[in-house]
């Protein structure tokens, strides 16, 4: 039986275009990079408040890289999505879809890392002690964070 998931690999053909987008667009922690046995390149990181690494690698040995459309994906939550969103498109990744408010309350939006993997950000209902605050209760603040 497995003990805990480690990381999770997504390969790519521009390791350092795609390392900049996950430290600065993402703000993910870069905690090692290394070259593997085979000659792989390897950057792993880790997302504040995550024990889970996420896994970059370059290796030409297996031949381009062909990303499926709607086969995988990473999710993060965010704090304030507009923020978020803003942050991305002054940095040149723009949301590819959203965001859209979902039936629990949160709000979701999609960007796509360089590669085209799609990383989906979710924005949780916020909760003010027991009582969750809904749009209407921050006096119809167009504040996403108000949610």
């Amino acid at each position: 039986m497995v003990k805990k998931l480690l990381h999770t690999r997504y390969r790519v053909s521009d390791l350092e275009k795609t390392v900049s987008f996950y430290k600065d667009v993402l703000g993910l922690e870069e905690v090692r990079r290394h070259k593997s046995p085979r000659g792989s390149e390897l950057v792993f990181f880790r997302a504040p408040g995550s024990k889970v690494e996420i896994e970059i690698c370059k290796f030409d040995g297996s031949g381009p890289v062909e990303v499926g459309s709607d086969i995988t994906h990473l999710a993060f939550e965010v704090d304030d999505l507009d923020a978020f969103a803003k942050h991305a498109a002054s940095r040149g990744y723009p949301l590819s879809d959203g965001p859209t408010p979902t039936g629990s309350g949160s709000v979701i939006a999609f960007v796509d890392a360089p590669e085209g993997y799609e990383i989906e950000l979710i924005q949780r209902k916020k909760k003010v002690g027991n009582v969750s605050r809904r749009s209407e209760d921050c006096g119809g603040s167009e504040i996403r964070g108000c949610w």
